[in-house]
Protein backbone atom coordinates (compact mmCIF):
# COMPACT_ATOMS: atom_id res chain seq x y z
CA UNK A 1 0.00 0.00 0.00
CA UNK A 2 1.86 3.09 -1.26
CA UNK A 3 -0.57 5.64 0.14
CA UNK A 4 -3.53 5.27 2.45
CA UNK A 5 -6.83 7.11 2.72
CA UNK A 6 -9.28 7.79 5.51
CA UNK A 7 -12.31 5.54 5.95
CA UNK A 8 -15.32 7.87 6.22
CA UNK A 9 -18.96 6.88 5.73
CA UNK A 10 -18.03 3.66 3.98
CA UNK A 11 -15.69 5.30 1.46
CA UNK A 12 -11.95 5.82 1.10
CA UNK A 13 -11.26 9.54 1.30
CA UNK A 14 -8.06 11.24 0.16
CA UNK A 15 -6.35 13.98 2.15
CA UNK A 16 -4.19 16.93 1.17
CA UNK A 17 -1.40 15.95 3.54
CA UNK A 18 0.24 12.70 4.56
CA UNK A 19 3.12 11.45 6.68
CA UNK A 20 5.71 8.74 6.10
CA UNK A 21 5.36 5.42 7.88
CA UNK A 22 8.65 3.56 8.35
CA UNK A 23 9.46 0.13 9.77
CA UNK A 24 10.70 0.15 13.39
CA UNK A 25 13.24 -2.59 12.69
CA UNK A 26 15.15 -1.09 9.76
CA UNK A 27 13.62 2.29 8.99
CA UNK A 28 12.42 1.20 5.55
CA UNK A 29 9.55 3.13 4.00
CA UNK A 30 6.22 1.29 4.34
CA UNK A 31 3.59 3.76 3.19
CA UNK A 32 2.44 7.37 3.12
CA UNK A 33 -0.37 7.71 5.63
CA UNK A 34 -3.31 10.06 5.14
CA UNK A 35 -3.30 12.92 7.61
CA UNK A 36 -6.81 13.87 8.70
CA UNK A 37 -7.92 17.40 9.54
CA UNK A 38 -10.32 18.55 12.22
CA UNK A 39 -12.96 18.89 9.49
CA UNK A 40 -12.43 15.22 8.56
CA UNK A 41 -12.96 14.23 12.19
CA UNK A 42 -16.11 16.32 12.46
CA UNK A 43 -17.46 14.75 9.27
CA UNK A 44 -16.67 11.29 10.64
CA UNK A 45 -18.44 11.94 13.93
CA UNK A 46 -21.51 13.35 12.20
CA UNK A 47 -21.59 10.40 9.80
CA UNK A 48 -21.22 7.95 12.66
CA UNK A 49 -24.15 9.58 14.45
CA UNK A 50 -26.40 9.21 11.40
CA UNK A 51 -25.37 5.58 10.99
CA UNK A 52 -26.05 4.94 14.69
CA UNK A 53 -29.59 6.29 14.38
CA UNK A 54 -30.27 3.58 11.78
CA UNK A 55 -28.29 0.77 13.41
CA UNK A 56 -29.53 1.14 16.99
CA UNK A 57 -32.73 -0.71 16.09
CA UNK A 58 -30.76 -3.75 14.84
CA UNK A 59 -31.30 -7.02 16.63
CA UNK A 60 -28.84 -8.75 18.90
CA UNK A 61 -28.75 -11.61 16.41
CA UNK A 62 -27.81 -9.29 13.53
CA UNK A 63 -25.03 -7.64 15.51
CA UNK A 64 -23.68 -10.98 16.67
CA UNK A 65 -23.62 -12.35 13.13
CA UNK A 66 -21.54 -9.41 11.92
CA UNK A 67 -18.98 -9.98 14.66
CA UNK A 68 -18.87 -13.73 14.04
CA UNK A 69 -18.22 -13.04 10.35
CA UNK A 70 -15.40 -10.67 11.25
CA UNK A 71 -13.79 -13.47 13.25
CA UNK A 72 -14.15 -15.91 10.35
CA UNK A 73 -12.69 -13.46 7.84
CA UNK A 74 -9.73 -12.87 10.12
CA UNK A 75 -9.10 -16.60 10.31
CA UNK A 76 -8.89 -16.73 6.52
CA UNK A 77 -6.37 -13.87 6.45
CA UNK A 78 -4.42 -14.68 9.60
CA UNK A 79 -0.93 -14.77 8.08
CA UNK A 80 -1.38 -11.58 6.08
CA UNK A 81 -2.75 -9.70 9.08
CA UNK A 82 0.10 -10.86 11.30
CA UNK A 83 2.65 -9.69 8.73
CA UNK A 84 1.07 -6.23 8.72
CA UNK A 85 1.54 -5.99 12.49
CA UNK A 86 5.08 -7.33 12.24
CA UNK A 87 6.07 -4.75 9.64
CA UNK A 88 4.52 -1.62 11.08
CA UNK A 89 4.82 -2.42 14.81
CA UNK A 90 8.09 -4.35 14.76
CA UNK A 91 6.36 -7.22 16.55
CA UNK A 92 8.00 -10.65 16.10
CA UNK A 93 5.88 -12.66 13.70
CA UNK A 94 5.20 -15.42 16.23
CA UNK A 95 3.85 -12.84 18.68
CA UNK A 96 1.87 -11.18 15.87
CA UNK A 97 0.23 -14.50 14.98
CA UNK A 98 -0.70 -14.97 18.63
CA UNK A 99 -2.23 -11.50 18.64
CA UNK A 100 -4.39 -12.34 15.63
CA UNK A 101 -5.62 -15.48 17.40
CA UNK A 102 -6.49 -13.40 20.46
CA UNK A 103 -8.23 -10.80 18.31
CA UNK A 104 -10.39 -13.48 16.72
CA UNK A 105 -11.34 -14.67 20.20
CA UNK A 106 -12.12 -11.10 21.26
CA UNK A 107 -14.58 -10.63 18.41
CA UNK A 108 -16.15 -13.99 19.22
CA UNK A 109 -16.60 -12.89 22.83
CA UNK A 110 -18.16 -9.68 21.55
CA UNK A 111 -20.61 -11.64 19.39
CA UNK A 112 -21.64 -13.67 22.40
CA UNK A 113 -22.01 -10.50 24.46
CA UNK A 114 -24.40 -9.08 21.87
CA UNK A 115 -26.72 -12.00 22.50
CA UNK A 116 -26.27 -11.86 26.27
CA UNK A 117 -27.25 -8.24 26.85
CA UNK A 118 -29.90 -8.25 29.57
CA UNK A 119 -31.49 -6.38 32.46
CA UNK A 120 -33.39 -7.35 35.57
CA UNK A 121 -36.83 -7.05 37.08
CA UNK A 122 -37.40 -5.16 40.31
CA UNK A 123 -39.92 -6.04 43.05
CA UNK A 124 -41.84 -2.77 42.93
CA UNK A 125 -44.23 -3.86 45.67
CA UNK A 126 -41.32 -4.09 48.10
CA UNK A 127 -41.75 -0.33 48.70
CA UNK A 128 -44.83 1.63 49.76
CA UNK A 129 -46.68 2.82 46.70
CA UNK A 130 -45.28 0.07 44.51
CA UNK A 131 -48.38 -2.14 44.41
CA UNK A 132 -49.67 -3.11 40.97
CA UNK A 133 -46.46 -1.99 39.29
CA UNK A 134 -43.84 -3.87 37.30
CA UNK A 135 -40.31 -2.50 36.96
CA UNK A 136 -37.36 -3.60 34.87
CA UNK A 137 -34.02 -2.41 33.55
CA UNK A 138 -32.32 -2.67 30.19
CA UNK A 139 -28.95 -1.67 28.75
CA UNK A 140 -29.20 0.83 25.89
CA UNK A 141 -26.56 1.96 23.41
CA UNK A 142 -24.93 5.36 23.78
CA UNK A 143 -24.33 6.60 20.25
CA UNK A 144 -20.94 7.67 18.91
CA UNK A 145 -17.80 6.44 20.68
CA UNK A 146 -14.35 7.94 20.09
CA UNK A 147 -11.68 5.26 20.34
CA UNK A 148 -7.98 6.17 20.52
CA UNK A 149 -5.63 3.18 20.42
CA UNK A 150 -1.89 2.51 20.92
CA UNK A 151 0.72 0.81 18.76
CA UNK A 152 1.57 -2.25 20.84
CA UNK A 153 -1.47 -4.45 20.09
CA UNK A 154 -2.76 -2.83 16.89
CA UNK A 155 -5.38 -5.50 16.24
CA UNK A 156 -6.46 -6.75 19.66
CA UNK A 157 -6.66 -3.47 21.55
CA UNK A 158 -8.71 -2.09 18.65
CA UNK A 159 -10.96 -5.15 18.95
CA UNK A 160 -11.49 -4.43 22.65
CA UNK A 161 -13.04 -1.13 21.61
CA UNK A 162 -14.83 -2.04 18.38
CA UNK A 163 -16.18 -5.42 19.54
CA UNK A 164 -18.21 -4.33 22.57
CA UNK A 165 -19.26 -1.09 20.87
CA UNK A 166 -20.80 -2.86 17.88
CA UNK A 167 -22.20 -5.63 20.09
CA UNK A 168 -24.57 -3.10 21.69
CA UNK A 169 -25.22 -0.95 18.61
CA UNK A 170 -22.83 1.98 19.08
CA UNK A 171 -20.91 3.62 16.23
CA UNK A 172 -17.16 4.22 16.51
CA UNK A 173 -14.75 6.85 15.26
CA UNK A 174 -11.34 5.19 15.53
CA UNK A 175 -8.04 7.06 15.75
CA UNK A 176 -5.26 4.43 15.63
CA UNK A 177 -1.69 5.06 16.73
CA UNK A 178 0.43 6.94 14.22
CA UNK A 179 2.85 4.01 13.91
CA UNK A 180 0.20 1.32 13.35
CA UNK A 181 -2.58 2.67 11.11
CA UNK A 182 -2.46 -0.17 8.57
CA UNK A 183 -3.73 -2.73 11.09
CA UNK A 184 -6.84 -0.63 11.64
CA UNK A 185 -7.38 0.31 8.01
CA UNK A 186 -7.35 -3.32 6.89
CA UNK A 187 -10.11 -3.97 9.43
CA UNK A 188 -12.32 -1.43 7.65
CA UNK A 189 -12.53 -3.75 4.68
CA UNK A 190 -13.12 -6.78 6.87
CA UNK A 191 -16.00 -5.11 8.71
CA UNK A 192 -17.43 -3.97 5.38
CA UNK A 193 -17.31 -7.53 4.04
CA UNK A 194 -18.84 -8.80 7.27
CA UNK A 195 -21.91 -6.60 6.76
CA UNK A 196 -21.36 -3.69 9.11
CA UNK A 197 -23.39 -0.78 7.72
CA UNK A 198 -21.48 2.15 6.22
CA UNK A 199 -20.73 4.86 8.74
CA UNK A 200 -20.72 2.63 11.81
CA UNK A 201 -16.93 2.49 11.68
CA UNK A 202 -14.99 5.61 10.80
CA UNK A 203 -11.18 5.62 10.74
CA UNK A 204 -9.17 8.84 10.87
CA UNK A 205 -5.38 8.74 10.81
CA UNK A 206 -2.92 11.48 11.60
CA UNK A 207 -1.74 13.56 14.51
CA UNK A 208 -3.24 12.75 17.88
CA UNK A 209 -2.32 16.17 19.25
CA UNK A 210 -4.19 17.86 16.39
CA UNK A 211 -7.28 15.63 16.38
CA UNK A 212 -7.84 14.59 19.98
CA UNK A 213 -9.68 17.70 21.16
CA UNK A 214 -12.40 17.19 18.56
CA UNK A 215 -12.56 13.45 19.25
CA UNK A 216 -13.00 14.14 22.96
CA UNK A 217 -15.21 17.24 23.05
CA UNK A 218 -17.53 17.03 20.02
CA UNK A 219 -21.13 17.19 21.31
CA UNK A 220 -22.18 14.05 19.40
CA UNK A 221 -19.49 11.94 21.10
CA UNK A 222 -21.04 10.08 24.04
CA UNK A 223 -18.01 8.14 25.25
CA UNK A 224 -14.24 8.24 24.89
CA UNK A 225 -12.14 5.10 25.24
CA UNK A 226 -8.38 5.60 25.28
CA UNK A 227 -5.35 3.38 25.76
CA UNK A 228 -2.01 5.13 26.08
CA UNK A 229 0.16 7.21 28.37
CA UNK A 230 -0.90 8.55 31.76
CA UNK A 231 -0.09 12.12 30.77
CA UNK A 232 -2.39 12.06 27.75
CA UNK A 233 -5.06 10.13 29.66
CA UNK A 234 -5.17 12.76 32.40
CA UNK A 235 -5.64 15.51 29.80
CA UNK A 236 -8.52 13.57 28.25
CA UNK A 237 -10.11 13.09 31.67
CA UNK A 238 -10.02 16.84 32.23
CA UNK A 239 -11.70 17.58 28.89
CA UNK A 240 -14.26 14.81 28.65
CA UNK A 241 -16.82 16.47 30.93
CA UNK A 242 -19.94 14.41 31.64
CA UNK A 243 -19.28 11.94 28.83
CA UNK A 244 -18.41 8.39 29.73
CA UNK A 245 -14.72 7.58 29.60
CA UNK A 246 -12.47 4.53 29.88
CA UNK A 247 -8.73 5.07 30.29
CA UNK A 248 -6.08 2.32 30.27
CA UNK A 249 -2.82 4.06 31.07
CA UNK A 250 -0.15 1.48 31.67
CA UNK A 251 1.87 0.34 34.65
CA UNK A 252 5.22 -0.89 35.99
CA UNK A 253 4.06 -4.36 36.91
CA UNK A 254 5.58 -6.00 39.97
CA UNK A 255 5.97 -9.70 40.83
CA UNK A 256 6.78 -11.41 44.12
CA UNK A 257 8.71 -14.71 44.02
CA UNK A 258 8.53 -16.62 47.32
CA UNK A 259 11.17 -19.13 48.53
CA UNK A 260 8.74 -22.06 48.21
CA UNK A 261 8.66 -21.69 44.43
CA UNK A 262 10.60 -24.13 42.19
CA UNK A 263 12.71 -21.69 40.22
CA UNK A 264 13.14 -23.92 37.17
CA UNK A 265 9.37 -23.95 36.67
CA UNK A 266 8.92 -20.17 36.62
CA UNK A 267 12.05 -18.71 34.99
CA UNK A 268 10.97 -19.06 31.36
CA UNK A 269 7.58 -17.59 32.16
CA UNK A 270 9.20 -14.62 33.92
CA UNK A 271 11.58 -14.00 31.02
CA UNK A 272 8.69 -14.12 28.56
CA UNK A 273 6.67 -11.73 30.71
CA UNK A 274 9.54 -9.26 30.90
CA UNK A 275 10.71 -9.23 27.29
CA UNK A 276 7.73 -10.13 25.11
CA UNK A 277 7.38 -7.54 22.37
CA UNK A 278 10.52 -5.83 23.72
CA UNK A 279 8.73 -5.00 26.95
CA UNK A 280 6.35 -2.65 25.13
CA UNK A 281 3.29 -4.03 26.88
CA UNK A 282 1.26 -2.20 29.51
CA UNK A 283 1.53 -5.17 31.88
CA UNK A 284 5.09 -6.14 30.96
CA UNK A 285 6.95 -7.56 33.96
CA UNK A 286 9.17 -4.71 35.08
CA UNK A 287 9.96 -5.35 38.77
CA UNK A 288 10.69 -8.78 40.28
CA UNK A 289 11.01 -9.06 44.06
CA UNK A 290 12.71 -12.32 45.03
CA UNK A 291 13.19 -13.63 48.57
CA UNK A 292 16.82 -13.16 49.57
CA UNK A 293 17.28 -16.91 50.30
CA UNK A 294 16.82 -17.74 46.58
CA UNK A 295 17.85 -14.41 45.08
CA UNK A 296 21.25 -15.41 43.68
CA UNK A 297 19.91 -18.65 42.25
CA UNK A 298 16.96 -16.87 40.63
CA UNK A 299 19.08 -14.04 39.23
CA UNK A 300 21.63 -16.42 37.70
CA UNK A 301 18.91 -18.58 36.13
CA UNK A 302 17.06 -15.51 34.82
CA UNK A 303 20.22 -14.07 33.27
CA UNK A 304 21.06 -17.41 31.61
CA UNK A 305 17.58 -17.68 30.10
CA UNK A 306 17.63 -14.04 28.97
CA UNK A 307 20.92 -14.50 27.13
CA UNK A 308 19.33 -17.23 24.99
CA UNK A 309 16.80 -14.80 23.49
CA UNK A 310 17.26 -13.94 19.82
CA UNK A 311 17.16 -10.27 18.84
CA UNK A 312 16.44 -9.75 15.16
CA UNK A 313 14.08 -9.18 12.25
CA UNK A 314 10.41 -9.36 13.31
CA UNK A 315 9.56 -11.37 10.19
CA UNK A 316 12.01 -14.12 11.18
CA UNK A 317 10.25 -16.89 13.10
CA UNK A 318 13.37 -17.39 15.25
CA UNK A 319 13.23 -13.83 16.60
CA UNK A 320 12.18 -13.39 20.23
CA UNK A 321 12.81 -9.65 20.59
CA UNK A 322 12.92 -7.07 17.83
CA UNK A 323 13.13 -3.30 17.56
CA UNK A 324 11.62 -0.77 19.90
CA UNK A 325 8.94 1.33 18.30
CA UNK A 326 11.27 4.21 17.37
CA UNK A 327 14.85 5.37 17.98
CA UNK A 328 13.75 8.06 20.44
CA UNK A 329 12.53 5.34 22.79
CA UNK A 330 15.90 3.59 22.61
CA UNK A 331 17.64 6.83 23.50
CA UNK A 332 15.26 7.47 26.40
CA UNK A 333 15.68 4.06 28.02
CA UNK A 334 19.45 4.09 27.62
CA UNK A 335 19.51 7.41 29.48
CA UNK A 336 17.44 5.80 32.24
CA UNK A 337 19.86 2.87 32.45
CA UNK A 338 22.88 5.17 32.64
CA UNK A 339 21.18 7.25 35.31
CA UNK A 340 20.42 4.13 37.36
CA UNK A 341 24.04 2.96 37.03
CA UNK A 342 25.26 6.35 38.27
CA UNK A 343 22.97 5.87 41.29
CA UNK A 344 24.42 2.44 42.09
CA UNK A 345 22.47 -0.03 39.96
CA UNK A 346 24.29 -2.68 37.94
CA UNK A 347 23.53 -4.38 34.61
CA UNK A 348 23.55 -8.16 35.03
CA UNK A 349 23.14 -8.74 31.31
CA UNK A 350 22.15 -6.78 28.22
CA UNK A 351 22.22 -3.03 28.05
CA UNK A 352 23.75 -2.91 24.58
CA UNK A 353 21.91 -1.05 21.89
CA UNK A 354 21.76 0.04 18.29
CA UNK A 355 19.77 2.95 16.91
CA UNK A 356 16.62 0.82 16.98
CA UNK A 357 17.14 -2.09 19.37
CA UNK A 358 18.01 -2.70 23.00
CA UNK A 359 19.17 -6.15 24.05
CA UNK A 360 17.05 -7.66 26.84
CA UNK A 361 18.42 -6.04 29.98
CA UNK A 362 18.44 -7.30 33.57
CA UNK A 363 19.30 -4.84 36.33
CA UNK A 364 20.31 -5.46 39.95
CA UNK A 365 20.93 -3.21 42.96
CA UNK A 366 17.97 -1.10 41.90
CA UNK A 367 16.40 1.33 44.36
CA UNK A 368 12.67 2.16 44.39
CA UNK A 369 13.16 5.79 43.38
CA UNK A 370 15.12 5.02 40.20
CA UNK A 371 13.21 5.68 36.97
CA UNK A 372 13.71 2.07 35.85
CA UNK A 373 11.67 1.03 38.91
CA UNK A 374 9.18 3.78 39.70
CA UNK A 375 8.19 4.77 36.15
CA UNK A 376 6.92 2.71 33.24
CA UNK A 377 9.92 1.68 31.15
CA UNK A 378 7.99 0.27 28.15
CA UNK A 379 11.22 -1.38 27.05
CA UNK A 380 13.02 -4.76 27.31
CA UNK A 381 14.34 -4.11 30.81
CA UNK A 382 13.56 -5.72 34.16
CA UNK A 383 14.84 -5.08 37.70
CA UNK A 384 15.38 -8.00 40.09
CA UNK A 385 15.41 -6.99 43.75
CA UNK A 386 15.79 -9.09 46.93
CA UNK A 387 13.44 -8.85 49.92
CA UNK A 388 13.59 -10.23 53.46
CA UNK A 389 9.99 -10.39 54.67
CA UNK A 390 6.63 -10.80 53.00
CA UNK A 391 5.53 -7.44 54.42
CA UNK A 392 8.49 -5.83 52.68
CA UNK A 393 7.63 -7.51 49.37
CA UNK A 394 4.03 -6.27 49.50
CA UNK A 395 5.19 -2.76 50.31
CA UNK A 396 7.75 -2.76 47.49
CA UNK A 397 5.16 -3.75 44.90
CA UNK A 398 2.75 -1.12 46.22
CA UNK A 399 5.43 1.58 46.26
CA UNK A 400 4.24 2.92 42.94
CA UNK A 401 1.68 5.42 41.71
CA UNK A 402 0.69 2.85 39.06
CA UNK A 403 -1.33 -0.33 39.52
CA UNK A 404 -2.61 -2.29 36.54
CA UNK A 405 -1.61 -5.92 37.21
CA UNK A 406 0.56 -7.42 39.93
CA UNK A 407 1.64 -11.02 40.45
CA UNK A 408 2.96 -13.53 42.94
CA UNK A 409 4.51 -16.99 42.69
CA UNK A 410 3.92 -18.93 45.90
CA UNK A 411 2.99 -22.35 47.27
CA UNK A 412 1.67 -20.78 50.47
CA UNK A 413 -2.10 -20.34 50.29
CA UNK A 414 -2.18 -17.87 53.15
CA UNK A 415 0.37 -15.61 51.44
CA UNK A 416 -1.45 -15.93 48.13
CA UNK A 417 -4.72 -14.78 49.67
CA UNK A 418 -3.01 -12.00 51.56
CA UNK A 419 -1.42 -10.78 48.33
CA UNK A 420 -4.83 -10.89 46.68
CA UNK A 421 -6.17 -8.54 49.35
CA UNK A 422 -3.21 -6.21 49.87
CA UNK A 423 -1.58 -5.72 46.45
CA UNK A 424 -2.79 -2.42 45.00
CA UNK A 425 -3.65 -3.35 41.44
CA UNK A 426 -6.60 -3.80 39.15
CA UNK A 427 -5.78 -7.51 38.96
CA UNK A 428 -3.69 -9.84 41.11
CA UNK A 429 -2.27 -12.81 39.19
CA UNK A 430 -1.39 -15.72 41.47
CA UNK A 431 1.20 -18.23 40.25
CA UNK A 432 1.78 -16.45 36.97
CA UNK A 433 3.38 -13.24 35.80
CA UNK A 434 1.37 -9.99 35.83
CA UNK A 435 1.69 -9.96 32.03
CA UNK A 436 -1.05 -12.61 31.91
CA UNK A 437 -4.28 -11.54 30.25
CA UNK A 438 -7.10 -13.32 28.51
CA UNK A 439 -9.72 -11.36 26.68
CA UNK A 440 -12.85 -11.99 28.73
CA UNK A 441 -11.35 -10.96 32.07
CA UNK A 442 -11.86 -7.45 33.48
CA UNK A 443 -8.88 -5.30 32.64
CA UNK A 444 -8.01 -1.93 34.06
CA UNK A 445 -6.00 -0.28 36.78
CA UNK A 446 -6.04 1.68 40.00
CA UNK A 447 -4.08 4.78 40.97
CA UNK A 448 -2.62 6.37 37.82
CA UNK A 449 -3.06 3.23 35.73
CA UNK A 450 -6.48 4.17 34.52
CA UNK A 451 -10.20 4.60 34.93
CA UNK A 452 -12.87 2.02 34.13
CA UNK A 453 -12.53 -1.53 32.84
CA UNK A 454 -12.15 -3.32 29.54
CA UNK A 455 -12.77 -7.01 28.87
CA UNK A 456 -15.83 -7.58 26.70
CA UNK A 457 -18.54 -8.05 29.36
CA UNK A 458 -17.21 -5.15 31.41
CA UNK A 459 -16.71 -2.89 28.40
CA UNK A 460 -20.30 -3.56 27.33
CA UNK A 461 -21.53 -2.16 30.63
CA UNK A 462 -19.37 0.92 30.19
CA UNK A 463 -20.55 1.38 26.59
CA UNK A 464 -24.23 1.37 27.50
CA UNK A 465 -26.57 3.30 29.75
CA UNK A 466 -28.87 1.64 32.26
CA UNK A 467 -32.49 2.52 31.61
CA UNK A 468 -35.27 1.80 34.12
CA UNK A 469 -38.86 1.26 33.00
CA UNK A 470 -41.99 0.78 35.09
CA UNK A 471 -45.62 0.20 34.25
CA UNK A 472 -48.70 0.51 36.47
CA UNK A 473 -50.83 -2.52 35.69
CA UNK A 474 -54.07 -1.19 37.17
CA UNK A 475 -55.37 2.34 36.56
Amino acid sequence: MKETKLWINGEWVSTAESYELTAPYNGEHISNIAKATVNDVERSIEGAHQAFLQFKSSTAYERAEILYRVAELMKERKQDLAEIAAREAGKPITAALTEIDRTITTYQFAAEAAKGLSGETLPMDAAPGGKDRIGWTKRVSLGVISAITPFNFPFNLVAHKLGPAFAVGNAVVLKPAGQTPLSSLVMAGIFKDAGLPDGMLQIVTGSGSELSDTLVTHPLVKKVTFTGSSSVGLKIKEKVGLRKVTLELGSNAGLIVEPSVPIDKVIDRCVSGAFGYAGQVCISLQRIYVHQSIYDQFLNAFVAATEKLVVGNPLDEKTDVSAMINPKEVTRIMQWIEEAKEQGATVATGGTFTERTLTPTVMANVQPDMKVACQETFAPIVSIVPYDTFDEAINLVNQSDLGLNAGIFTNNLEDAMRAAEELEAGAVIINDVPTFRIDNMPYGGVKNSGYGREGIKYAVNEMTDLKFITIKTKL
